[in-house]
């Protein structure tokens, strides 16, 4: 049976204590940083390991893959592909936009696909506001919520073209945060009609997706003293409002925008509605206490993995040389 949570590992192989602790706990799968990652055959061969491990050919490897600066698969050994920013800037009509956008995530679950990796964690759908934090920034598909929800859809499908499923984050919205998370917990008071017309339009457009992560915001219109990730309010908002229906994971349960044990902390994640707990750090007396706060993957929560996983499709056939080489022909025509 898996345990519904998924852990990070300390380095480019499992250790001996890494092993005992994925055949013990079952997570759902692994989550893999630049630490992780070396050259393409060292990567598979992790992810092998991963799986013979747990003993399940199937389990999730996920990754951040977003281009610009959260990209942990680099060059020498793959593309530098552009941040989302740099695509919603093109003097381009939308229809060219979201087709640049969508081949470029194609060429990333591509890349991807052949590593192993089962899920990437984009498209950002946030709509950052003039003062808010740079930690999403160029991360986003631009300013405007219509804009970022057909350029972060194009996005979505072309992940999907690539053969890995998307995750969407960071829900309901971390756009207007004014601190990073990963440090301070952001507090929102912006009134939640005006929420509904910005920061959750996107993702109430795509409420279709497999997968998505929640955001470490506090948004005091639906509850005033605990963050998305923990509220059941917020969760609530994002089921019956919003209309999310796929797997929603927890953004990283170590980040210090969360207060309180490990343990504790997925409890509440739990608690709130959740269906999966992301811890990244690698610690394993951490990851231990997610394991043991983590519920085995049942009822609706195995049903929306299941759904998530008859989401991803074959890959799409195209050409990889091509499709890189329109994307490059449409930012050097930008660039001038």
């Amino acid at each position: 049976m898996t345990r519904a949570f998924v852990c990070g590992c300390s380095g480019v192989t499992l250790t001996r204590e890494e092993r005992g602790f994925l055949r013990d706990s079952a997570p759902f799968g692994l989550i893999l940083f630049k630490r992780n990652i070396e050259a393409p055959d060292q990567v598979r061969a992790l992810i092998d390991s991963f799986r013979e491990t747990c003993g399940d050919a199937d389990a999730a490897v996920l990754v951040d893959q977003e281009g610009g600066r959260v990209q942990r698969f680099a060059p020498p050994h793959w593309r530098a592909y552009p941040a989302a920013a740099r695509f919603a800037a093109l003097d381009l009509p939308l229809e060219r936009k979201e087709r640049l956008v969508r081949l470029a995530a194609a060429l990333m679950g591509r890349d991807l696909r052949l590593l192993g990796v089962s899920i990437d964690c984009a498209p950002v759908l946030d709509v950052p506001v003039a003062g808010s934090h740079a930690v999403i920034g160029d991360r986003a598909y631009g300013r405007d919520p219509r804009i970022v929800a057909k350029l972060g859809r194009a996005a979505a499908l072309g992940l999907r073209d690539g053969g890995v499923l998307p995750v969407a984050k960071h829900i309901p919205g971390h756009g207007r945060a004014e601190v990073d998370s990963h440090f301070d917990l952001p507090v929102c008071t912006t009134p939640l009609d005006e929420l509904r017309d910005t920061d959750f339009l996107p993702f109430a457009a795509n409420a279709d997706l497999p997968m998505a992560m929640t955001a470490h915001v506090v948004y005091t219109a639906l509850d005033e003293e605990c963050p998305a990730t923990l509220s059941k309010p917020v969760i609530d908002y994002i089921r019956d409002d919003i209309g999310f229906t796929g797997l929603l994971l927890s953004d990283d349960l170590s980040m210090q925008a969360l207060h309180g044990d490990l343990r504790g902390r997925a409890a509440a994640a739990f608690g709130a509605g959740i269906d999966l707990a992301l811890h990244c750090n690698a610690d394993l007396a951490e990851a231990a206490a997610v394991a043991e706060a983590a519920p085995l993957l049942a009822g609706a929560s195995l049903a929306r993995a299941s759904r998530a996983r008859e989401w991803r499709s074959e890959e799409m056939h195209f050409d990889p040389v091509e499709a890189w080489a329109e994307i490059q022909a449409a930012l050097a025509i930008a660039a001038r």
